[in-house]
């Protein structure tokens, strides 16, 4: 049997084919070639047009089938399809389902005050004690202002959906969301176990506008005719896993259990940990959801540590900085420069509103540029160096929460194909970090096969998974990288202020 996995990502929608028995990947596609576009009406937004995603979702599909050998490849073959998604954001349709404006995603900074003036009328300690964060700049916060901001379009609305949902929805002709799905729009009440009516109710938001609930793992839904002709399926196949893409990756690297921990750099930068308690920051700085394997019997909590400028700093420098270097060559002339780049740093905030900053917009800073001692290697260098600092300053926040820290496990892509970036990770968190042969979309097609039943367990579902590599501290480096952490700090402190 073959699994089909989509990850519908900000910069571009991966799809891969898996051999359930095997593991084995027999094909895997990326469409667009270059990033998708986000638009920015106004400083602080961020929007995509979802019907973008699912063109490129075909797209992704027509190329799964080329690459993948005829014998191999069947489309009555394709047991179950899951679907992994960028998280909090937004998507909004009328009765005939048909899209009413632009996703407001992940990024999107429009709804932070919307967000604290909720957590203050609501109650700070209400908030984290219930929903385990503030209302913040999530889901819920993001319809709260289309409503307050384009009325005439608010009231036409028939369901509001995250964006795994709305491509489930155009596969499917169905409109569903998950428990994990909820908690990351801050709409999941985890005392209750149900919809947070505390949050709905502040708002004005009816409970009709928001999706039946379904288990993360079940067959939710089946392939419409009309969507399995353009995506070249057979109609009928199961639709058996959604998830977010950070409770996803866990699930991808196999973090499932309490103490496990991982990371990914894509577009942003995520620490996400596993725990059996109900813990939260009181800040609200990271951010706690239900994992992919949360239930009310056995709670399982994904602790969030999300930096929104990552390699979406490291693709500002590669287009503005390096004249179209490829990354490859970035990373070999970033790798030239000293550690500590010469108190040369880089705050990587230039992408929206930070969490870890408790919800402020710093912009991106270069501090301590000196025209006689700086290149190009020194500020690649430092750009990657600040993504990993600004990681483990989130780092220290989840310390406090009692989250031990000593292995990570990331895919083998993304910022930890460098050895700069990596190496500053591991020595400046003191952790060792496992990079694999997965990705988000190979997560996607292994949860379709557990919410199919083509997995018993979880074991089971981690066939063919494998360690590529192994990246250990640098000790002989660990008081150059102190230093350069140091000079970082003070760096964000005098910008704080």
């Amino acid at each position: 049997m073959l699994l089909l996995g989509y990850d519908i990502g900000s910069s571009a929608i991966k799809a891969t084919l898996l051999d359930a028995q095997s593991g084995k990947v027999l094909a895997n596609a990326t469409s667009p070639k270059t990033e998708l576009e986000i638009t920015a009406p106004q400083p602080g937004w961020a929007e995509q047009n979802p019907a973008t995603w699912w063109e490129h979702v075909k797209k992704a599909t027509a190329e799964i089938k080329s690459k993948a050998k005829k014998a191999e490849f069947d489309p009555g073959d394709v047991g179950a399809i899951g679907i992994a998604y960028q998280m909090h954001g937004l998507v909004i349709v009328d009765e005939n389902q048909q899209v009413l404006r632009s996703a407001i995603i992940w990024c999107d900074s429009r709804a932070v005050q919307i967000g604290e003036k909720a957590a203050a009328d609501i109650g700070p300690e209400k908030c984290l004690e219930n929903l385990l964060n503030h209302p913040g700049n999530f889901t819920a916060s993001k319809l709260k202002w289309v409503m307050e901001n384009e009325p005439g379009l608010y009231a036409k609305v028939y369901k509001a959906m995250l964006p795994g949902d709305y491509i489930a929805m155009k596969m499917s002709g169905e409109i569903m969301t998950t428990p994990s799905g909820l908690s990351e729009g801050v709409m999941w009440d985890f005392k209750k176990h149900e919809l947070a009516d505390m949050v709905l109710d502040y708002y004005g938001i009816s409970p009709e506008l928001l999706p039946p609930v379904v288990p993360t793992f079940c067959a939710q839904a089946e392939l419409s005719k009309t969507a399995a002709e353009e995506l070249g399926l057979k109609a009928g196949t199961k639709i058996s896993y959604r998830a977010g893409d950070q409770p996803n990756n866990a699930l991808a690297l196999n973090v499932l259990n309490p103490g496990e921990i991982a990371a990914t750099a894509g577009t942003s930068g995520v620490v996400y940990g596993v725990g059996d308690k109900a813990n939260y920051d009181t800040k609200s700085r990271v951010n706690v959801f239900a994992h992919v394997n949360y239930t009310n019997q056995e709670p399982r909590y994904g602790v969030l540590l999300c930096v929104n400028g990552t390699g979406i700093l490291n693709s500002w420098l590669r287009k503005n900085v390096t004249e179209a270097m490829s990354y490859e060559q970035m990373n070999a002339l970033a790798g030239q420069a000293p550690v500590g780049c010469e108190s040369l740093a880089v705050l990587p905030y230039g992408n929206g509103a930070e969490r870890t900053l408790e919800n402020r917009d710093l912009g991106a800073i270069v501090h301590g540029l000196k025209f006689s001692t700086h290149n190009r290697a020194h500020l690649l260098r430092a750009g990657q160096e600040g993504i990993a600092f600004a990681l483990n300053y989130g780092l220290e926040i989840m310390r406090g929460m009692q989250v031990e820290v000593k292995t990570v496990r990331a895919g083998d892509a993304n910022m930890f194909l460098s050895g700069v970036f990596s190496e500053a990770f591991a020595t400046v968190t003191g952790a060792v970090v496992e990079l694999y042969n997965t990705d988000g979309a190979q997560g996607a097609a292994r949860g379709a096969g557990l919410g199919a039943g083509v997995y018993k367990n979880y074991n089971e579902a981690m066939v063919g998974l494998k360690s590529t590599k192994v990246i250990e501290p640098t000790n002989k480096l660990s008081e150059a990288y102190k230093r350069a952490y140091e000079n970082w700090l003070q760096c964000l402190r005098g910008a704080s202020k």
